[in-house]
């Protein structure tokens, strides 16, 4: 019985379109044995979920399919074949073969395909190669390379990263970069990057976010920063700053209050 969802394919057709014809197919010996099945497991069918449900039942033979014609073929054999085979799939013409490749790949093996001309076999690169090789992958063309690569590379290979063009990769790089870089990225253009390295900054450098224009950064500043500093934003232009100013100052006065009662009991006159 075929299954609903391979049935739902319609007919079977092969990748260039004409029906399948068992008869004349090479591999007479596997439908003798039941190990392929026209309409649910066949590699002439041009529907991948039919291609796969034949190299599932058949892996062994995948070494055989890997310069087939059709892309799909040789996409979903790369899925079953031998480690060994896979490295010549780093030159196949399909980016889908490619990528399906680079699932599998040995990590130093992906290093061939750093520079795959499509984004998606290098976004999958970036995601499984070794981090201490992801250093020529900081300058990838693509935004959400790039995104991946900051995400996974050393804490001290960053700092390449903290001027990258988009805010996202810069955001990433805010997340995990190392506190003493921080000061370093807290004039950065967007305002979500500095609202990060706001959050991230010890209480000794947040002065240097005083005067920012984004009242989130100047919020975190109040929260937190040094009190002698927190004094500059008593009076700022935005209501919640202003009040979460005064309120630490408040509770730092009535802490020194307190103190000094504490001193004054353990010390009397």
């Amino acid at each position: 019985m075929i299954e609903p969802g391979l049935n739902e394919l319609g007919p079977p057709v092969d990748w260039q379109g004409a029906g399948v014809d068992c008869a004349s197919c090479s591999r007479q010996t596997l439908l003798a044995q039941d190990r392929c099945r026209i309409g649910q497991a066949c590699v002439e069918d041009r529907y991948a979920k039919r291609i796969d449900r034949f190299f599932f039942w058949n892996p062994e033979i995948a070494k055989d399919y890997l310069a087939h014609p059709y892309f799909e073929v040789r996409a979903v054999a790369a899925k079953y074949v031998d480690v060994f085979h896979l490295p010549q799939l780093t030159h196949d013409p399909d980016e889908t073969v490619r990528w399906s490749a680079a699932l599998r790949l040995p990590p130093k093996q992906l290093r061939a395909l750093v520079n795959d001309p499509h984004r998606e076999v290098r976004i999958r690169v970036a995601s499984r190669l070794d981090p201490h090789d992801l250093g020529s992958m900081a300058a990838d063309p693509d935004y959400y390379v790039r995104l991946v690569v900051a995400r996974r590379l050393p804490v001290s290979l960053l700092t390449r990263m903290m001027r990258d063009e988009d805010a996202e990769v810069r955001h990433m790089v805010a997340v995990r970069i190392g506190d003493a870089w921080l000061p370093g990225m807290s004039r950065d253009d967007d305002s979500a990057v500095r609202c990060e390295v706001a959050k991230r900054m010890k209480p000794g450098q947040l002065h240097l976010l005083l005067d920012d224009q984004d009242w989130r950064v100047r919020y975190e500043v109040a929260s937190r920063a040094e009190s002698r500093h927190v004094q500059r934003l008593v009076d700022d232009a935005d209501e919640l700053v202003r009040d979460a100013a005064r309120q630490r100052l408040q509770e730092n006065t009535a802490g020194v209050g307190r103190l000094a009662q504490q001193q004054a009991g353990l010390h009397p006159f």
